[in-house]
């Protein structure tokens, strides 16, 4: 009986030490599956921190390489005066000058781009234009000096061989450097209070709808001395480059244009 039961006991000990051993057995295969997963989910994340650092890199790399050599530039005459806000030329012709804005319209009537006073000025963009969001319309003032500086050239546009010659404005920012396609040129004039039924270009900045955006384009297009085969629609960048004209008292000429096509660095 005694022999029997301690078989018994034997025996079952023996369950028990087989079942803590595969139990031990298990857990440890559990731990180290474990271990190894975190181990690989660590190698993994790692991976992909180096590859987003990498993208970041290139993105930041990319985005500098992506400048043009006038935008680089421009960022440097920047450091000098901070109302340099862009770059304008038409190419072949004697407009080639940075673009400012201040606080009022006034100012750079008689100044230069290093604030010293002169009297052929700057020229530059209307106070009213909001960089952020954007303003519908560019609107550039250059005085037309006889010596054929500033905006003087821009009254060549009255032949419509000078326009085919001169299709493009090129401007430049810190952000973009574009091209604008030339949709319209025409006199005009500063109208009285009291005119009725006139185009006041010069009072055109921003668009409150869709409406008066192309109501803008079609004055525009209706006074413009030929047809360029060219129009905008609404949501395109316009831009409007002013000058005085002497064909009436206080006459003006203007050439109204669209963003067209970005400049390849």
């Amino acid at each position: 009986m005694k022999r029997k039961m301690k078989k018994t006991i034997i025996y079952l000990i023996y369950i028990v030490a087989t079942l803590l051993m595969f139990s031990s057995l298990f857990y440890l295969t559990q731990y180290y599956y474990a271990i190894n997963e975190a181990k690989q989910e660590a190698n993994l994340l790692n991976e992909i921190s180096i590859e987003e650092n990498i993208i970041t890199e290139k993105a930041v790399e990319d985005a500098t390489m992506a400048k043009t050599e006038r935008m680089l530039k421009l960022e440097e005459l920047q450091k000098e005066n901070s109302d340099i806000i862009g770059w304008l030329e038409i190419e072949n012709t004697n407009i080639n000058y940075p673009v400012l804005q201040s606080s009022d319209n006034d100012y750079y009537m008689n100044h230069d781009y290093q604030k010293k006073q002169t009297m052929v000025g700057s020229i530059f963009l209307d106070k009213d234009y909001s960089w952020n969001p954007p303003s519908t319309n560019l609107l550039i003032y250059g005085h037309n000096i006889k010596n054929g500086t500033m905006f003087q050239n821009l009254l060549n546009y009255i032949d419509k061989s000078y326009y085919e010659q001169h299709p493009n404005i090129r401007f430049t920012t810190n952000k973009e450097d574009v091209y604008y396609e030339i949709i319209a040129a025409f006199q005009s004039k500063v109208y009285q209070q009291s005119d009725k039924n006139v185009f006041r270009y010069y009072f055109f900045i921003n668009a409150e709808n869709e409406a008066e955006y192309n109501g803008f384009v079609q004055n525009a297009k209706k006074a413009s001395l030929y047809d360029t085969q060219k129009t905008a629609t609404y949501g395109e960048q316009l831009m409007t480059l002013s000058t005085c004209a002497y064909h009436v008292k206080d006459g003006r000429f203007a050439v109204v244009a669209k963003k067209a096509s970005v400049v390849e660095p």
